[in-house]
């Protein structure tokens, strides 16, 4: 006789608000303060870029948090974690409104991220747990949706928080926002992976999982255009505040009505993605959207170079931007959801893995626009049509994994 096994949960459409405005921890943390870069590079008094280098600390704490995250949530279960996580965020976002010393403010910097990373590996891993294929994409454009509600509102509300006080009080809302996130986990989400089906692992063991998983040719593939789509999104992120602040001559208000409207057009692709998903193939989709991120990009950078994309034509820069960051919106879900294919039985470590690429990537990404010369649109530009260009070639690593595969299954 076979054993019971309790049925899986149901992410209802509250749930997954829930897991959405969890999620969001990372956009709000990133975007709200953007428009404050010039107010810390003034107070912190460590000179020009010194703000760029914090995002750059909070994608790397990202990176580093999520190795621990997936295998700490494949053993204890989702929820613990996930509530441990919120907590170290909310309590090391007190401190960076707290500190004075720029040094001690991207420690705290670093270490909201370690444990702001609970919010960006278990909601992936909880949808993976319930859900796979079509309906894992269809749940995590749901997801999407609400996640991108975040990027449409942070710096706005940075920009709000600006205009009655100092930058100190963009932290003490995310605090804010931490603690009603604990609340609301503990109250509402139940635990996606039941006792029965949680794993025990030695570190040995773990390290020896993430190789097997990141020598996995689909997963790789899949998850280096996941990533590369967070490389170009953060080459706009890192040189937004100095594009449109600086360079455009943009206020810290227009600076995030514009950074609504682009993230509006991300979430209005995710949302098309979804309904595309049940009509056409998800590669089909994905290897579209590289195409045109890539054909966008490299229009942009051409237009930069010739001075036409830049401070004279402002709302032909923005336009570049908002295409190509639409192009995204088609681009994550799916290579998010085919990465996890073959990873059922360990989607926290494989989310983790994952997770890890894309801030690591991002911290480069962040980085890079940093230290290049501040000319005009180009070092946004170069920024964003490199991460494109590289997802192009990890997509031509999927289509020989993906062949290889079936001709596995074939044999």
């Amino acid at each position: 006789m076979r054993a019971n096994v309790p049925p899986l949960p149901t992410l209802t459409f509250p749930l997954i608000v829930l897991l959405g405005l969890v999620t969001a921890i990372g956009p709000l943390a990133t975007d709200m303060y953007l428009p404050a870069f010039p107010q810390l590079d003034s107070d912190m008094a460590h000179g020009p870029g010194s703000a760029q280098m914090t995002l750059a600390a909070w994608f790397l704490g990202l990176a580093i948090g999520q190795f621990s995250q997936g295998p700490l949530s494949d053993r204890f279960g989702r929820k613990v974690p996930l509530i441990i996580g919120l907590g170290i965020f909310g309590l090391a976002s007190a401190g960076c409104a707290l500190v004075h010393d720029y040094k001690l403010f991207c420690f705290f910097r670093f270490l909201s991220a370690l444990g702001g990373s609970a919010s960006a590996v278990i909601p992936r891993a909880s949808v993976r747990d319930v859900a796979t294929g079509r309906k894992g994409a269809h749940i995590m454009a749901q997801l999407t949706l609400v996640f991108g509600v975040m990027p449409i509102l942070a710096p706005t509300l940075g920009s709000l928080v600006l205009k009655f006080g100092s930058w100190r009080n963009i932290f003490w809302v995310a605090a804010v926002y931490a603690a009603l996130a604990i609340i609301a986990t503990q109250v509402m989400l139940p635990d996606t992976l039941a006792p029965e089906r949680r794993i025990r692992l030695a570190p040995s063991d773990i390290l020896s999982r993430y190789r097997s998983i990141l020598a996995e040719p689909v997963f790789l593939s899949n998850a280096l255009i996941t990533s590369f789509s967070s490389f170009v999104m953060f080459a706009y992120l890192g040189g937004a505040p100095v594009l449109f602040e600086q360079v455009l001559g943009f206020s810290p208000s227009a600076f995030g009505i514009f950074f609504g409207v682009n993230a509006s057009f991300f979430i209005l692709g995710t949302q098309i993605n979804g309904r595309l998903v049940h009509r056409i193939s998800m590669p089909v989709i994905l290897e579209a959207a590289i195409l045109w991120s890539c054909l966008l990009g490299g229009v942009f950078v051409v237009l930069a170079v010739m001075g036409v994309a830049g401070p004279n034509h402002p709302l032909l820069t923005c336009m570049l931007i908002t295409s190509i960051t639409a192009a995204l919106g088609f681009i994550g879900p799916n290579g998010t959801v085919l990465s996890f294919s073959r990873h059922g039985q360990h989607a926290g470590s494989a989310s983790a893995l994952l997770g890890t690429l894309q801030f690591a990537l991002g911290a480069l990404s962040s980085v890079l626009v940093g230290l290049m010369p501040q000319h005009g649109a180009l070092p946004t530009a170069i920024g964003m049509t490199t991460g494109a260009l590289c997802m192009a070639a990890s997509n031509i690593l999927r289509r020989q994994a993906t062949d290889a595969n079936e001709h596995e299954q074939e044999a």
